[in-house]
């Protein structure tokens, strides 16, 4: 096995801590080329499509890298920015202010972006990373839900990195944080401000990025942990259950996906009389592709067209204050035990009072 070169190492200093953020990525341009090698990359991965290895192949560059990339980048182009991809400049926007954040709560620490697919390549940050001498690195995925299809995927990109070289930092991953109060927060947060302004709607749709059913019959927790998501978010709003409605999005492929499937679901709402609709993304931390094309273009399009006359798509959480906020707090939770501390919080200062005064007490 051939290891990837090792930065000069300077005994006795002391490892650096780094948070890596990972998100799912986006191509280089909205262009069919672009779109080509992105797909590539995202499609060729076993935990994404999970069929016979050589079967979904030749499929994928017989027939659908020939077909798809181009019709892909239309619809790239209507969300493109002047900044690039919106799931980039929001991700990036991320990193910077958490490192903010942090460092106002008296910790230091490095807070890099990588991507699963597309660059930055996760492999790229890495080497990165390590020629800067950081030695801890909590791994944090823009997933708030766990999916084999997506949290795992990042999981094995480390791996594969961390088997090629020599000397691995110690590594911890976040997995999931689906029920977490202040990403919970955020998202209500995020729906009350909408409500002030606009008022609320008839009905509220949460759309959550799809996968096969057969994902949810071999284990995977995902399902299980959107409809948590959506009835934590119900609860803190304070709305009924028939209010809401749980959808998923972004089939591909004939097979049978969790249901029940979003724009489908618009459009029957519609057909019974359904005027305004507000639908959110929880599931997106940043607003892609998914939500500002599939969502507030083509779903739009769908319901009005089915006879609704209001839909209000809700942003992601993107550089929100609350969410940072719980991003930041997450990140602590998780960095508890190593060092990144260079100020000492409250707690810490009142633990250290509480042990003098034991110690006074005892001489």
């Amino acid at each position: 096995m051939a290891f990837s070169p090792e930065p000069a190492h300077k005994h006795g200093s002391a490892p650096r801590i780094a948070i890596l953020l990972c998100n799912l990525g986006t191509p280089d341009a909205p262009t069919a080329p672009a779109l080509r090698r992105f797909l590539a990359e995202f499609l060729s991965d076993p935990r994404v499509v999970e069929v016979p290895r050589l079967l979904w192949l030749l499929i994928l560059h017989g027939v659908i890298l020939r077909v798809r990339p181009a019709r892909s980048a239309k619809k790239y182009a209507s969300i493109w920015t002047p900044e690039g991809s919106p799931l980039k400049v929001w991700t990036e926007k991320q990193a910077k202010l958490l490192g903010g954040y942090l460092g106002e709560r008296g910790h230091r620490v490095t807070v890099r972006v990588a991507m699963r697919y597309g660059g930055p390549s996760i492999a790229s940050v890495l080497d990165e990373l390590k020629a800067e001498g950081v030695g801890r690195l909590l791994v944090l995925p823009l997933y708030p839900q766990y999916s084999g299809t997506t949290t795992a995927s990042i999981i094995d990109a480390v791996c594969e990195w961390a088997q090629r070289s020599r000397t691995v930092p110690e590594l911890r991953f976040v997995n999931r944080y689906h029920d977490d109060a202040g990403y919970i927060g955020a998202l209500a947060r995020r729906v009350e401000d909408r409500w002030a302004s606009h008022g609320r709607p008839e009905k509220m749709v949460l759309s959550f990025h799809g996968v096969p059913k057969r994902t949810l019959t071999l284990g995977d927790p995902y399902h299980c942990e959107c409809l948590k998501t959506a009835r934590l978010l119900r609860e803190r709003l304070g709305v009924p259950a028939e209010f809401v409605t749980v959808t998923f999005q972004s089939r591909l492929g004939k097979a049978e996906w969790l249901q029940p499937y979003t724009e489908p679901t618009l459009i029957e709402m519609a057909k019974q009389g359904v005027k305004r609709v507000d639908v959110m993304c929880p599931g997106f931390t940043s607003d892609n592709l998914e939500t500002l094309e599939e969502i507030n273009m083509e779903a739009r399009d769908a319901f009005l067209h089915a006879g609704g006359t209001e839909f209000h798509h809700i942003a992601c959480l993107n550089d929100q204050h609350e969410w940072i906020a719980a991003l930041s707090a997450i990140s602590i939770q998780h960095l508890q035990g190593w060092p990144s501390s260079v100020v000492p919080d409250a707690a810490a200062l009142d633990a250290q009072r509480q042990r003098a005064l034991e110690r006074g007490a005892s001489a």
